[in-house]
């Protein structure tokens, strides 16, 4: 009888030895890794930044699956890069001249295409400037007046539009100072490398060193409007569409109407 006990206690201490072994193995077992989150390259224009950073963040903390890479720069900039093959999901340009030409090349989904902003162009100065026209443009205190170079940065254009039709184009051209994109417009006149500048209204909201000295007039130039669209070649369209809806939403627009731009619905 008691060889018997001391049998079971041993048959019971191997079977709990067991099935705790096999307990053990179920419980280290790795887990399956999480998903890498879909990476969305999407090409803004450069007077986009201070209201594309602030989406980025909104629209990110309700999709962390969703990653989003900006490139800013001047929207003929950005159209170069798309037709040069750069891995673009969604372009949102500062000028439609821009997106037309990747329309006609068909690098773009005509589905996706639609105006998303307005925006309005401003002459500015330094704070301290004395300058209270364009038509003061012409003055000889004036020495240098930097716009965005025309053929790529349609800020630039705007402001040649405006500036030819105000008839002061020629009186002011041996003055310009040419800009990569409209920022660099912007710092140039904050840091007092120029005299005054012409950039958008959007451009103005965050500067501390500049002021607005006018607007240009309503039928100066072209309509300011930003268009947007998913890239013919995105390799993630789904998630492209689902942040192209995202940037015409309320949500998005209270955001963009804070910097300065216009809703197109208003």
């Amino acid at each position: 009888m008691k060889k018997f006990i001391i049998l079971l206690g041993l048959m019971l201490f191997l079977i709990a030895t067991i099935t705790g072994c096999g307990g053990s193995k179920q419980a280290t077992q790795p887990t399956a890794p999480k998903a890498e989150p879909v990476n969305l390259m999407i090409a803004f224009a450069a007077s986009l930044q201070d209201a594309g950073q602030e989406l980025q963040t909104i629209y990110t903390s309700k999709h962390p699956d969703i990653k989003i890479t900006y490139s800013f720069a001047a929207s003929g900039t950005l159209q170069k890069q798309i037709e040069e093959g750069a891995p673009v999901d969604l372009f949102v340009s500062a000028g439609k001249s821009q997106m037309d030409a990747l329309v006609q090349k068909k690098l773009i989904s005509d589905a996706s295409l639609k105006n998303l902003l307005g925006n309005e162009l401003v002459l500015i100065a330094p704070k301290a400037s004395t300058i209270s026209s364009f038509e003061a443009l012409t003055d000889k205190s004036v020495a240098k007046i930097s716009i965005g170079t025309p053929e790529t940065v349609p800020a630039g254009k705007y402001a040649q539009e405006t500036l030819t039709t105000m008839k002061l184009w020629d009186k002011v051209q041996s003055k310009l100072v040419m800009a990569k994109d409209v920022r660099q417009v912007l710092t140039y006149v904050e840091t007092g490398n120029v005299d005054a500048g012409l950039v958008y209204r959007s451009d103005t909201v965050q500067s501390k060193e500049s002021k607005i000295v006018a607007a240009a007039p309503a039928d100066s130039s072209k309509p300011i409007v930003y268009p947007m669209a998913i890239i013919a070649s995105s390799n993630h369209p789904q998630e492209a569409a689902d942040f192209e809806a995202f940037l015409a939403s309320d949500e998005a627009m209270q955001v963009f109407v804070k910097y300065g731009f216009k809703s197109l619905s208003k």
